[in-house]
């Protein structure tokens, strides 16, 4: 008689129980990194946002206002001036939409809410001020700080 070889049943059924526990810790994981990725994606947009708000701040003498789509001085921004009204800038599929609010010649905040997946992250909404203050409107700690 020959001895066959192989696997039992129950080794197998092992294996995949493993990889099962390893797979539940390791998503969860993946899908947080991902998430702060995109987040760090939009500070930096929102930095380069800061800058154009500058340029525009001296080219429309010495005002913040008028830098949204129309011309208006709240909402998305201006395509033809900031390239973009979503994050990424780049292009690719959009994470957070873009928003100017300048309620006075001097003053501006610019906003970066999240849409789609991105939205179930706890850092929620981030803002950038004139004056550089960062912020973020979720329940998710140091957001600014990755």
């Amino acid at each position: 008689m020959t001895k066959q070889r192989g696997f039992t049943l129950i080794e197998l059924m092992i294996v995949v129980a493993i990889v099962g526990i390893l797979a539940a810790i390791a998503f969860p994981s993946y899908q947080d990194s991902v998430q702060k990725s995109r987040r760090a994606t939009a500070q930096g947009d929102l930095q380069q946002f800061r800058q154009a708000m500058e340029r525009h701040y001296t080219k429309n003498g010495f005002s913040y206002l008028g830098a949204a789509t129309a011309g208006a001085d709240n909402g998305a921004p201006d395509v033809t001036t900031f390239g973009s009204t979503t994050s990424p800038l780049e292009g690719g599929r959009p994470y957070y939409n873009l928003i100017i609010a300048a309620p006075n010649a001097n003053t501006y905040t610019l906003t970066a809410t999240p849409i789609g997946t991105q939205a179930n992250d706890l850092c929620g909404t981030l803002t950038l001020t004139n004056t550089g203050l960062r912020a973020s409107l979720g329940a998710g700690t140091n957001c600014w700080e990755n």
